[in-house]
């Protein structure tokens, strides 16, 4: 089982842009922060910070583009800031969500177990349109969102190749890179995510 954990945040721009950043503190790779970015047109691009990095989420995910940029990410209590290659983002961070608060309540092992996650996947899209916690990773595998708490983004300054994306916005239409698309609200979600190989299957 290979395990991530760390944050994901999706923002959507009044460009039409929408961005997904993973900022990972533990994983196969060590830390390290990549984006997610589908445009007006549907265009898919990842920004990578390495070429090992991109061939295994290029295998995860599905993209038009996969660009391999220096990558830099902060995050504090306040803020969400970014530069990979091109893009330069700056978010500014609320409070816990409804949901987020409610996530809290459940415990960890539990809200991070694959059979959990596979269970309630049909709830959470009921819950959160377009969101799923279990799904295809591609080559015979399966992925696992499990999601421990969840913050608004109340704020965010995004900008590609010195062109504003524009204002913040919400996350529509829902991203095509994989089995499941951040929530259309613009928020900071604390996330294990766990994928299994077929030899490997979830819960072994």
């Amino acid at each position: 089982m290979d395990r991530f954990e760390g944050h994901i945040a999706g923002i959507g721009t009044s460009s039409g842009t929408r961005l997904v950043v993973g900022r990972w503190n533990v994983s196969p790779f060590g830390a390290f922060t990549d984006v997610m970015m589908e445009d007006r047109a549907g265009f898919r691009t990842l920004l990578a910070p390495s070429q090992d990095v991109a061939r295994y989420v290029a295998s995860t995910y599905s993209f038009d583009e996969v660009r391999v940029v220096r990558v830099h990410s902060t995050l504090d209590a306040s803020h969400l800031e970014l530069t990979a290659g091109p893009l330069r983002l700056d978010a500014a961070l609320g409070g816990t969500t409804g949901l987020g608060r409610l996530l809290r309540l459940v415990p960890r092992a539990l809200a991070t177990s694959p059979r959990w996650l596979a269970l309630i996947s049909p709830a959470a899209g009921a819950l959160v349109p377009g969101v799923r916690t279990a799904g295809s990773a591609g080559n015979g595998r399966r992925e696992y969102y499990g999601v421990t708490s969840a913050r608004t983004i109340v704020s965010a300054s995004a900008e590609l190749g010195g062109v504003s994306l524009g204002r913040i916005a919400p996350l529509r239409p829902a991203v095509r890179f994989g089995f499941s698309s951040a929530p259309a609200a613009p928020q900071l979600v604390s996330v294990v995510t766990s994928i299994s190989h077929p030899a490997r299957p979830a819960g072994t």
